[in-house]
């Protein structure tokens, strides 16, 4: 019995032996540009992305104006956060801002996306049109929907031409529509982007059983709901998590059009974190507004993978 037990422990270990030149012998073969073209971004990214956000972890347990030694607060910072009301302002916003973002931009992705996603003479050019102001920046698109919002601009020329001067107001200085004015500007940048990844998705559905369905009767929206969207769920968790990050994040189109402004009412935890770290040289404070933002950012996308993999179990 023993020497059958050694006779399989020595095939074993020829086996894993055997493995590993071959695990080697295949490393071995992979170009040396290859490794270049790997490593330098790995590098890269290293210093540039992964050691900063690390090291905010630290930071936000320290009280730093970015000159003098940091000095240790334990969680001072986020007892802090806890009785701030512009913080409170900036969390609720983003709250809003997700949902609102989030919601508006993939629905209307998603519409014109099934919309789009048929041949015809203009619809190249349609797309391109959807897709136009992804190509430009946040700040740029920013600026443009000030001058679009401003107390003599299109939008209140529009409206006093159509005999609504009722409706005309400052709308990025007016408190109470302040934000949505700048969560319509996000949304008409981010929907192209949207639209793209969901014709992508739809051009690899399977159009055989859309039209089995319909021989059985279903109707159109049956068909779109029980039939097309189950085949786009791996498109839709991408869509979240980018929707998701994106408006974590969101800094440049609200900086460049309100700053934060008026008396704060479009602040976001990107900007207010921003204005923490460079305007009033609280670096510390910053960092632990930088790590709710991660924290925010990971628990919504576990929880909506965990919520998709018991859906698919």
């Amino acid at each position: 019995m023993s020497t059958q037990t050694s006779v399989a422990a020595t095939r074993q270990g020829d086996g894993a032996g055997s493995r590993r030149p071959r695990r080697r012998s295949r490393l071995a073969r992979v170009p040396l540009l290859v490794w270049v073209f790997l490593l330098v971004p790995f590098v890269l990214e290293l210093f540039w992305v992964f050691w900063p956000a690390a090291n905010s972890f630290s930071l936000a347990l320290t009280r730093w104006d970015g000159i003098g030694l940091a000095e240790p607060v334990g969680l001072q910072n986020f007892r802090d956060l806890a009785d701030d009301p512009i913080f409170l302002t900036a969390l609720r916003n983003n709250v809003i801002w997700v949902l609102g973002f989030g919601g508006l931009s993939v629905v209307g992705g998603l519409v014109l996306a099934v919309t789009l996603n048929k041949p015809g003479p203009l619809v190249g050019l349609y797309r391109s049109a959807i897709y136009l102001p992804m190509v430009v920046s946040l700040a740029v698109s920013g600026l443009f929907w000030r001058v679009m919002y401003a107390p003599e601009g299109p939008i209140n020329g529009a409206l006093g031409l159509l005999g609504l001067e009722h409706l005309e107001r400052q709308w990025l200085a007016d408190p109470a529509v302040a934000l949505w004015a700048v969560l319509i500007a996000a949304v008409w940048r981010q929907v192209g982007y949207i639209m793209v990844l969901y014709l992508a998705g739809l051009k690899g559905t399977d159009p055989t059983l859309e039209e089995a369905a319909a021989v059985d009767g279903a109707n159109a929206w049956q068909r779109f709901w029980r039939i097309v969207m189950p085949q786009l769920r791996g498109v839709n968790t991408v869509v979240f998590a980018v929707t998701v990050i994106d408006s974590l994040r969101t800094f440049d189109i609200v900086w460049a059009m309100t700053r934060g402004g008026p008396y704060n009412e479009t602040q976001l935890l990107s900007t207010y974190m921003f204005q923490q770290a460079f305007t009033t040289g609280n670096l510390g404070y910053a960092s632990a507004i930088a790590v709710v933002i991660f924290a925010l950012a990971i628990g919504f996308i576990i929880t909506y993978l965990a919520r998709q993999a018991r859906t698919e179990d």
